[in-house]
């Protein structure tokens, strides 16, 4: 099978709800698109669901052969030209959490220099790992009544691609622990004005106003020098 290159229409808008695509390949329930608004799993964010050609989308991931959509059914020929409608209600949610994590982790950063070691976005909960050694609930109750007050006030979120020398001219672009390979030649900015700038492939709001008000459900010990934080918006 050939290797199918995927326009991704979420990472110029991610507030596209419908889009038209033309089928480029097929293998079985699996279908690959000259284009997609449909977000693969990766990064800690959930795959989009919603309907392609009226069928329902079961799952969304990257492979070796291109971004693949399986679909409940579809009976679809390549070449075919597809209506694509993004469950949003459930991308919004998603696109809160997301930016609420950039806000939320960019506080902790400032004040502890503490790196993320992972995160998962999800509709009921998210969290966040943070590379920490001690972490209590009177010190986290300041970081996210902080991030609030920043989202209280609101910032604009851009989102850009940059040569790599160029994103990595930007102090502390990577927040993770794990850096970013090294074969990866552009990458994708998320700019929050004057509150956080980081390197990330995901889905945002386009004011943190949008995100509503962070609240911290719960905390986890995950070990020597690594501490969850679960939240909702």
């Amino acid at each position: 099978m050939m290797l199918c290159e995927t326009t991704l229409l979420f990472r110029d808008d991610s507030y596209l709800k419908e889009f038209d695509a033309q089928v480029v390949s097929l293998d079985g329930n699996l279908i690959y698109l000259d284009k997609t608004a449909f977000y693969y799993q990766g990064g800690g964010q959930p795959f989009d669901k919603g309907k392609i050609a009226g069928h329902d989308v079961v799952s969304v991931i990257k492979t070796e052969q291109g971004i693949s959509h399986e679909l409940s059914g579809h009976g679809l020929s390549v070449g075919a030209t597809v209506h694509g409608i993004i469950d949003w209600k459930r991308r919004y949610l998603l696109m809160r959490a997301h930016s609420a994590a950039h806000v939320l982790s960019s506080v902790i950063f400032k004040r502890t220099g503490a790196l993320v070691t992972g995160k998962q976005l999800g509709l009921d909960e998210s969290h966040i790992d943070f590379q920490l050694e001690t972490f209590d609930k009177s010190q986290l109750s300041a970081f996210v009544d902080g991030a609030n007050q920043l989202v209280k006030n609101g910032a604009t979120v851009s989102c850009y691609v940059l040569p790599r020398a160029q994103a990595f001219a930007i102090p502390d672009v990577v927040r993770l622990a794990g850096k970013m390979p090294p074969e990866v030649a552009e990458i994708r900015i998320v700019d929050i004005k004057n509150v956080d700038i980081q390197a990330c492939g995901g889905t945002h709001v386009k004011d943190i106003k949008e995100i509503g008000t962070i609240t911290i459900t719960r905390l986890e010990n995950k070990g020597k020098g690594r501490k969850r934080i679960y939240y909702t918006v």
